[in-house]
C-alpha cells in the first residue's frame, strides 16, 4: 500500500491544499514588506497623509514645520498633539528619504547633477528623521515610556553615527534609560 504525498494537490481536498499555500505565502510576503514599528509608534501603513494632503509642499521644509509646530505643542503641554506631529514628522522624513534614494537610483549614470541634489536632500531627511526621533523619545521619556523610546534611539545611531552629535546624544540616552551600560566618549582611544 502507497502512502499518498502529503504535497500532492490533487484530490477532494486539494483546493484547501492549495488556498492554505497561497495563504501561508501572502502571510509570509506580508511578513516581508511589513514595516518593523516600535509599540505605540505609528507604523507608515498606519500614518496620516503626508503634510502635502493638509495644503503645504512635501519636503524637507514640510518636515521642519512639523517639528516646529511639535515643539509648540510640547512647550504648551499638550504632549498628544507633540506626539503626532512629531510622529507625523517621523513618517515623513523617512518616505521622503526613501524617495529622494529612489530617484538618485533612477538618474544614476544619466545625468549626474539629479543624484547629487537627491542624495543632499536625502541627507537633509535623515537628519530630519533623527531629529524627529530625537524628539519623540524625549517625550515618551516624559511621558514615563522609555521603553517605547529605545528603538527610535537605536535608529539613530543606525540612520546617523554613534561619532556625529545626534547619534552621541542618542547613546547617552540609552545609557541613562539603561539600556546599554558602557559609556562612549567620541575620540577617546577605545579601553579594555
Amino acid at each position: 500500500m502507497t502512502r499518498p504525498d502529503s504535497r500532492n494537490v490533487s484530490g477532494p481536498r486539494a483546493p484547501f491544499r492549495l488556498q492554505g499555500r497561497v495563504l501561508g505565502l501572502g502571510l509570509g510576503l506580508l511578513s516581508l514588506v511589513a514595516p518593523f514599528t516600535a509599540s505605540g509608534v505609528r507604523a507608515q501603513s498606519e500614518a496620516a497623509a503626508p503634510p502635502s494632503a493638509a495644503g503645504t509642499a512635501f519636503d524637507v521644509a514640510a518636515v521642519r514645520q512639523l517639528l516646529v509646530r511639535g515643539d509648540a505643542a510640547a512647550a504648551a503641554g499638550n504632549l498628544v498633539e507633540a506626539r503626532r506631529l512629531y510622529d507625523d514628522a517621523r513618517v515623513a522624513s523617512k518616505q521622503l528619504s526613501g524617495f529622494y534614494r529612489t530617484i538618485a537610483g533612477a538618474f544614476r549614470g544619466l545625468d549626474a547633477r539629479i543624484p547629487r541634489e537627491m542624495d543632499d536632500k536625502g541627507r537633509q531627511s535623515i537628519e530630519l528623521l533623527a531629529e524627529s526621533n530625537m524628539r519623540l523619545a524625549a517625550l515618551l521619556r516624559r511621558q514615563g515610556q522609555p521603553e517605547v523610546a529605545v528603538p527610535l534611539l537605536v535608529e539613530v545611531l543606525t540612520a546617523t553615527t554613534p561619532a556625529s552629535a545626534q547619534g552621541r546624544k542618542a547613546y547617552q540616552q540609552l545609557v541613562e534609560i539603561g539600556f546599554v551600560t558602557t559609556p562612549y566618549a567620541a575620540g577617546a582611544t577605545a579601553g579594555n
